[in-house]
This record gives structure tokens, sequence and C-alpha cells, in this order.
């Protein structure tokens, strides 16, 4: 099994790094499916508002909910979620060199979300990137079952551990 996780320390870092690296796997021709997440922050400060980039060429998809000031619970829209994993699965079936995840978050965590889109991606050899925090990451080591690999959130490992996934050479 080809899977591996990332995790940054800061707020949103883990989303910028993926989104470079499969920039530059893209540009250097290789077919990425998966998502990347863009956070935008709000002009009262207020929680950010969190968009999915589908990838490669989909559909930019808003993913959080303004619950108000104040408000406490998720700000996750599920039905956008359950968007963005029927584009990605739809995408591998038009072929892939990587699945990049922005994140193994709680829907994964419960069974839902890209869990099943990751276990195609595996089943069909694609190697899998996926970012994760540490509120799931024990969910993630029992759903990978031991098989994972933690990678330091820096590119050029990144692309290193793609390199070795006998996908063409890149540069990042």
């Amino acid at each position: 099994m080809r899977i591996a996780c990332t995790k940054a320390a800061g707020r949103g870092d883990t989303d910028e790094l993926l989104f470079s690296v499969a920039s530059a796997l893209q540009q250097k021709g290789l077919r990425v499916v998966g998502t990347t997440q863009v956070n935008t922050g709000r002009v009262n400060h207020g929680p950010c508002d969190m968009d999915i980039q589908v990838l490669p060429e989909g559909p930019l998809l808003r993913i959080s909910q303004n619950l108000g000031p104040g408000a406490r619970g998720c700000r996750l829209k599920a039905d956008m979620l359950e968007r963005a994993v029927m584009l990605v699965s739809r995408a591998m079936d038009c072929g892939a060199d990587c699945l990049i995840i922005n994140k193994f978050g709680k829907q994964e965590a419960e069974g839902r979300g890209f869990r099943d889109v990751i276990v195609k991606a595996l089943d069909m050899g694609i190697p899998v990137l996926v970012g994760l925090n540490q509120l799931n990451q024990d969910a993630f080591a029992e759903f990978a079952g031991g098989m994972e690999i933690q990678l330091p959130p820096e590119a050029g490992v990144l692309a290193d551990w793609l390199m070795e996934q006998d996908l063409p050479a890149i540069a990042v």
C-alpha cells in the first residue's frame, strides 16, 4: 500500500504545502487528482471560509458555512464535500498518477468523506498523499492499518516520496 500523510504545525500550512506540491506536479505533466484547500479570511475576523479545489481541473467548492458570530458546531457543508468526493472519484476513472487529499478529517475518521476514494486509489495502485491534523491522527493510523508513512511537511520530501512510487521525476 502506498499511502503517506503529512501535517504542518501552523494553521493552514498543510493546505498551502499540498497546494504547492499539487501545482508543481501538474506543471511537470503529472495527472494529479484529489483536492487542495484554500482558506480565505473574513473581514470580521471570524473563522475563515474553506474552499476546496477539485483536481485536476475541477471546480472550487465552498465547503464551509457561516454559522454567525459566536456560533459553535461544525461549519462543514457535508453535501459539498460529498460532491467533491464524487468528482474526484470520476477523475480517477480517467487516469491518475497520484491522489492528494487536503485532509483526513472528521468525515473520514467517521467512515465517510474521501475514505472510499482513498481505498479506490490504493486498489488501483495510485499513491496517496493526505494532509492530517492531530485530532484525526489515531483514526488515520487505524484506517491505514500500519501501512502508512508519515512524512515531514517539506515539499522536497513529499516529491522524493512520490518519485519512489515510480512516478516520472519531478522537481519542487
